[in-house]
């Protein structure tokens, strides 16, 4: 059997070219730190992934459309709307579950995530959580600004009259314990995997999700008992929506917690790759500090 000359096996490995210029050529001219981030994809000269085109932008965009559309159908009574939100809910569901199993498939089978774009998805997130505080941020305005200088039409009082508030003493309470709780076993189980210890990851994060969901049906069986609706003033219109949107943001990390405890238990994720894992904390801890401050102007100060 002949093997390859050394020499001819170089030649072939430099004559390829990339955009009319050779590779040995812009090698030349690459710091050792960058080259390092070249080899983590063979056969590109950028650190970055061009994603390959993807239905689910296009789609997920329409769907989330139709949702928002048929949701505020819902409340103006048309006919229909409240069948058309839900199965929009459930598209959404599916196409974001579509899109995100191929960004899972992208980082941990293609190696498409390197290290300059694990800075770009950390960086998304963090833009995200912002846009998130910036949200809640106007939600505690339009109740601040109702509550602090309460209008005629209220009564000029706060809560206004004939409005029962929750007792902060009780459930609130309860569920502000259940979150703070649920912090802690996220962060045991974050730490946990950095110290190699996947069993103990795993465990918390299971912990995590059962206080959340047990948050979940407090939340709800509150909204049962309470003795006032979103249509009561605008005081029912603000507690409703204030603690509603944070009770989609709790549904949201839950999943996004699950996931992150499956792929641990399938070893997508290692002490030293979580990127994944972490956004979800960090989404987790802006849930924990919404809720504080619900807690505080809505429950204890507002009641």
């Amino acid at each position: 059997m002949s093997y390859p000359n050394l020499n001819s096996v170089l030649n072939l490995s430099f004559s390829r070219s990339i955009s009319g210029q050779s590779v040995a050529a812009r090698i030349g001219r690459t710091n050792y730190s960058q080259l390092t981030i070249l080899n983590d994809v063979p056969g590109q000269s950028h650190p970055y992934h061009l994603v390959d085109l993807s239905p689910w932008p296009l789609q997920t965009s329409v769907v989330l459309g139709t949702a928002v559309a048929s949701f505020v159908l819902t409340f103006a009574g048309a006919q229909g709307a409240s069948t058309l939100f839900f199965l929009s809910v459930f598209s959404l569901i599916v196409h974001m579950s579509l899109w995100f199993s191929d960004v899972v498939g992208e980082g941990t089978l293609n190696g498409d995530h390197t290290a300059v774009v694990l800075k770009g998805l950390v960086l998304g997130m963090t833009l995200f959580i912002i846009t998130e505080v910036i949200f809640f941020g106007f939600v505690f305005w339009a109740y601040l600004h109702s509550s602090l200088s309460p209008a005629v039409e209220l009564g000029s009082l706060w809560p206004p009259l004939g409005i029962d508030p929750l007792e902060a003493g009780a459930i609130p309470t309860l569920n502000t314990a259940l979150l703070l709780s649920s912090g802690a076993s996220v962060t045991w189980s974050h730490h946990a995997l950095i110290a190699g210890d996947r069993k103990g990851a795993i465990l918390g994060l299971i912990l995590t999700i059962v206080l959340a969901i047990v948050f979940t049906g407090l939340q709800g069986f509150e909204y049962v008992t309470a003795s006032f609706t979103m249509a009561d003033s605008v005081y029912g219109n603000t507690f409703y929506f204030g603690t509603g949107a944070h009770g989609l943001h709790v549904m949201m990390g839950t999943i996004m917690l699950a996931v992150a405890g499956a792929r641990i238990a399938s070893y997508h994720l290692t002490n030293a790759h979580h990127v994944g894992f972490e956004a979800g904390i960090l989404y987790w801890h802006m849930v924990d500090v919404v809720w504080l401050a619900l807690y505080v102007l809505f429950y204890w100060w507002g009641s």
